[in-house]
């Protein structure tokens, strides 16, 4: 095993959200009206990299509720996507691991979505093995329930990751024909510029044909261990018609830069039934372009540790292709 490369801050502490009390008292009203109770206390969520609000509301008849919101006109693509969050959970099966939706509100400009409380924390970096065993385990889970998705969940018009992919997701073309910066590369790298450009243009092939659903965003910040040791996952905007050993591969970049056998780890897992050869290997160019370019663009709406997030995520999603290419 490789010793461990932590991230530049632990991804439960990448937010920057505002509090409780900064809320317009208009919208904490109606949310605690909603609630049935009044809030007396707010435990706002430290992972991820939005400025939206995300908070475990505690209120005076003991119930619990985990509420997202954000205001229309600063941040209408917030706004966006927790809409578009709140339809997918109510349309994911009921037996996920995943929150499920309690309500949605409009009030004093802000969009608010509430979903069930989860009492969990961000798996901890390094991965410890029975967290990352949980975790796999659940998303075992999660890919063989949406590889048949349900019509409801599939009736929503879900991108796929074929497009994203062409339209989003793929940079290193855009850096070779000089249309982006060139990101700051290890010299061994330097030269290798021909070959990611053919690996990550083999994604949007490969998960063409793919017919289930996937999350689209499985960071390990999107995680939470439960009390009981179970994993459960959060952060459902995204998802989209793709092959599940995408998500896995993106999930794994924290198992890697933990030293961990992250090779042995997505060839074991059951979402890698009949995948390509190179499917890791196109995941992983493609993840490095998309997160090495990123950085040098996060919006001003997200978290002030975004880029650097990216920069390290990017940097092992490269390391990682390097080491499987012999690119040393």
């Amino acid at each position: 095993m490789s010793p461990p490369e932590l991230p530049p801050v632990p991804y439960h502490a990448s937010a920057q959200r505002p509090s409780w009390s900064a809320l317009p008292a208009e919208l904490r009203a109606a949310v605690a009206e909603r609630l049935g109770s009044p809030v007396v206390t707010a435990r706002v969520a430290g992972a991820g990299f939005t400025r939206g609000f995300a908070a475990v509301l505690d209120s005076a008849d003991g119930g619990r509720a985990f509420v997202k919101a954000a205001p229309a006109v600063e941040q209408p693509h917030l706004v966006d996507w927790y809409a578009r969050e709140a339809a997918i959970l109510d349309r994911l099966p009921v037996d996920l691991p995943a929150p499920r939706p309690r309500w949605t509100l409009s009030a004093a400009g802000w969009f608010v979505l509430c979903t069930d409380a989860v009492d969990g924390h961000t798996p901890r970096l390094p991965w410890t093995p029975a967290e990352l065993d949980a975790t796999l385990a659940g998303y075992a889970q999660v890919a063989a329930a949406l590889a048949d998705p349900p019509g409801e969940l599939t009736a929503l018009g879900l991108p796929h990751l074929a497009d994203l992919a062409r339209s989003d997701i793929l940079w290193w073309e855009e850096v070779a024909a000089g249309r982006e910066p060139t990101p700051p590369l290890r010299a061994p790298l330097l030269g290798r510029l021909p070959e990611l450009v053919e690996l990550e243009s083999l994604l949007p092939r490969y998960a063409a044909e793919a017919t289930g659903l996937i999350h689209g965003d499985l960071r390990v910040d999107n995680v939470l261990i439960g009390a009981d040791g179970r994993a459960w996952f959060c952060d459902w905007t995204w998802v989209c018609s793709g092959p599940a050993w995408f998500d896995l591969a993106g999930l794994l970049l924290t198992a890697y830069a933990s030293g961990l056998d992250a090779d042995r780890l997505f060839a074991a897992h059951p979402a890698t039934a009949g995948a390509p050869v190179d499917a890791l290997d196109a995941t992983l160019a493609a993840l490095a372009g998309y997160y090495l370019t990123g950085a040098a663009a996060a919006p001003p709406t997200a978290s002030p540790h975004l880029p650097a997030h990216q920069r390290w995520s990017g940097e092992q999603s490269l390391d990682w292709l390097a080491r499987r290419q012999g690119w040393r």
